[in-house]
């Protein structure tokens, strides 16, 4: 938002349960840009609990940031949606953040929830009680959100290490991966290009059905300072690194599963004839990762405007089936846990039913059984089930002309 002076604002409101990272923000070089009225914090923070932050704690200050959200809706010229970012792994992120995707709901249901989690990592973890948290998480992210761009900081750490060659990468170097991928699912609708995108085509193109919103995200070009100099970034070695798996910033391994959809949002000065030729030649090089019963499952739109320090990039979105690796890993660690019923009293004390650990749980068990359904489904599949009807049809005219001629009239005859 532009205010009266001439500056920008960041149309943005931050919360937390308790100062101390707020404070660090207030206080650190960027701090002076945000409005401290879109600011909110307690005290007491929410324990690592995602009861506290769903139900008790968070619902405390609900409406507070329901209200600020709604004076910076009402500035918007065209409202398109909302972008939440949260983590998964403790008690605010995961408790209240989804709390508010719910009430965001309520309130715009006509408008896109789109949110950037942040899912438990396979080896370094935050607190105990992670797959409790990410688990009641994720239920409420299948039934609320639109739109759900996962990532996990072990990725964002391997990145930084392999790619980037950096010896010991800050939470700043992790954001700023993280920014670049918020930077490129935007910039379509904040500045000119030749084919533009936004979020409701984003949806429309990448979920073939409603529960299975999860993408993989990545970015390119990932290149470490000392190699700059001797590397090209033209489209096609561009496009060539959105499909290496070194630079998927969650925790799966995309050779494993399948490509449902994928978009490709790039930027910078090229031809759009040059885009499709790249996206087309890389799509016949991996074909036997993509499903086969979609055709032409990829999505690309260009931006005039260039990413800051570089000529061209691109920004990769993937509905992938591999991610239901991350689902069965959080699973296998929640259902451990919750089969000796540890730690459960934290939750139940906040006024939780352990019912609701059991749908959770169930709800992403048959979300990992959609994404193996439709990651083994085929068009032989489908053209065989076609092919059955068709006879069952034919046996059935077949009786009815017999039935017809029996009866000696047309009138019980079935067009």
């Amino acid at each position: 938002t532009e205010s009266g002076k001439g500056r920008y604002v960041p149309r943005s409101v931050c919360v937390d349960l308790e100062c101390g990272v707020i404070d660090q923000l207030r206080m650190g070089p960027q701090g002076g840009m945000f409005n401290p009225a879109n600011i909110i914090t307690r005290e007491s923070g929410a324990g690592n609990s995602w009861a506290k932050g769903h139900y008790t704690e968070g619902a405390e200050v609900v409406d507070e940031i329901l209200e600020v959200v709604r004076k910076e809706a009402e500035n918007c010229d065209r409202l398109q949606g909302f972008q939440l970012l949260h983590s998964l792994g403790g008690g605010t992120g995961s408790g209240l953040g989804t709390l508010m995707l719910k009430k965001l709901r309520e309130e715009y249901p006509d408008r896109m929830l789109c949110t950037f989690s942040v899912l438990p990592s396979p080896k370094t973890s935050d607190t105990v009680v992670e797959p409790y948290n990410a688990i009641l998480s994720l239920h409420q992210l299948i039934e609320n959100a639109d739109q759900v761009m996962c990532m996990d900081n072990e990725a964002l750490y391997n990145i930084c290490h392999r790619t980037l060659k950096l010896a010991s990468p800050t939470y700043g170097d992790l954001n700023h991966l993280v920014a670049n991928v918020m930077s490129g699912v935007t910039c379509s609708f904040r500045f000119p290009g030749q084919l533009n995108s936004d979020l409701r085509k984003l949806a429309v193109n990448l979920i073939p059905f409603p529960r299975l919103h999860f993408y993989t995200t990545g970015f390119a070009p990932l290149t470490s300072r000392s190699n700059m100099a001797y590397r090209t970034h033209g489209v096609s070695e561009i496009t060539k690194l959105l499909f290496d798996p070194r630079t998927i910033m969650a925790q799966c391994d995309t050779r494993t599963g399948k490509y449902l959809t994928a978009a490709a949002i790039f930027r910078g000065k090229m031809s759009t004839d040059d885009v499709e030729t790249a996206m087309s030649a890389v799509q016949q090089v991996n074909s036997p990762q993509f499903v086969e019963w979609i055709p032409n499952n990829i999505k690309s739109s260009v931006c005039s405007v260039e990413h800051q320090g570089l000529k061209t990039s691109a920004t990769f979105l993937a509905n992938s089936t591999s991610i239901k690796e991350i689902f069965m890993r959080v699973g296998s660690d929640f259902s451990h846990m919750f089969r000796r019923k540890a730690f459960l009293h934290w939750y139940t004390n906040e006024g939780m039913d352990e019912m609701e650990f059991t749908e959770a749980e169930a709800n992403v068990n048959d979300l990992i059984m959609e994404y193996q359904q439709y990651e083994q489904a085929s068009v032989e599949e489908e053209g065989e089930s076609y092919a059955e009807g068709d006879t069952e049809q034919g046996d059935l005219q077949e009786g009815e002309s017999e039935a017809n001629t029996s009866l000696g009239g047309d009138e019980f005859g079935l067009e």
